[in-house]
């Protein structure tokens, strides 16, 4: 809740108060979640719903504020730049494996006690790191179909728009991981999706009164030139 509150008003902030910088401002907040995500994922967790506990990794608690993130973007500046935003996330995330890799490669020293930990977290597999990519390049590309399409057939309903793209995002970026990852191992994939699907779902809808906010606050005071360019930059 700190953390969708702090990005959510910040965000809204910039691109109210200063926009020339907010496409940036939140692109820059969109990697963030996604970076953070990709590290946090080698913690497998419990989710506990009360009637039921799943297990999934620690990402599940972080990645749907990225489906957030993107919608952020796609209500103010379009598909297009919506588009641009995914891009550039992809590229940070594949800098971010190679910088690791480039890392690993190096001779711990004595006093660095931690290697075998370090190494079994931050060395993560070919078909894992792949399956991250695809999954997030499909899921986002998706969300932010989705997302443009309700706006334009729905301009009102903005929790329809923001929960729907969040959960059809979750769910095609639960699937698409697990299938790619883990079809090799043997284990069984539908639990496995299930978890994912079911954690990251409610959490995405848990984070859709945030969007409101951003967009009440948003249209409390955005230039009309940002409003105006934003619905022709996805055509």
């Amino acid at each position: 809740m700190i953390s969708l509150t702090i990005a959510t008003y910040a965000g809204a902030a910039v691109v109210r108060r200063f926009p020339g910088y907010g496409f940036a401002t939140l692109t820059g907040l969109y990697v963030i979640y996604l970076g953070a995500s990709q590290i946090i994922a080698a913690r497998i967790v419990e989710f506990d719903l009360g009637i039921m506990v799943l297990i999934a990794p620690a990402s599940v608690f972080i990645y749907p504020f990225i489906a957030q993130a993107i919608d952020m973007i796609n209500e103010v500046y379009g598909r297009s730049m919506t588009r641009v935003a995914i891009l550039t996330a992809l590229l940070s995330q594949v800098l971010l494996a190679i910088l690791i890799a480039m890392t690993n490669t190096l001779t711990p020293a004595p006093v660095f006690r931690f290697e075998a930990a370090w190494q079994s977290i931050f060395t993560q597999g070919l078909w894992i790191i792949l399956a991250s990519w695809v999954a997030f390049l499909v899921s986002q590309s998706f969300d932010s179909y989705i997302f443009d399409r309700l706006k334009r057939a729905y301009p009102d309903r903005i929790v329809l728009r923001s929960a729907f793209s969040d959960v059809a995002d979750l769910t095609l970026d639960s699937v698409i991981f697990v299938v790619i990852a883990f079809s090799t191992t043997g284990l069984p994939l539908l639990p496995l999706i299930i978890g994912q699907v079911v954690s990251k779902g409610i959490i995405g809808l848990l984070d859709t009164p945030w969007f409101v906010v951003y967009k009440r606050y948003l249209d409390a005071g955005v230039p009309v030139q940002i409003r105006s360019e934003s619905g022709g930059s996805g055509k």
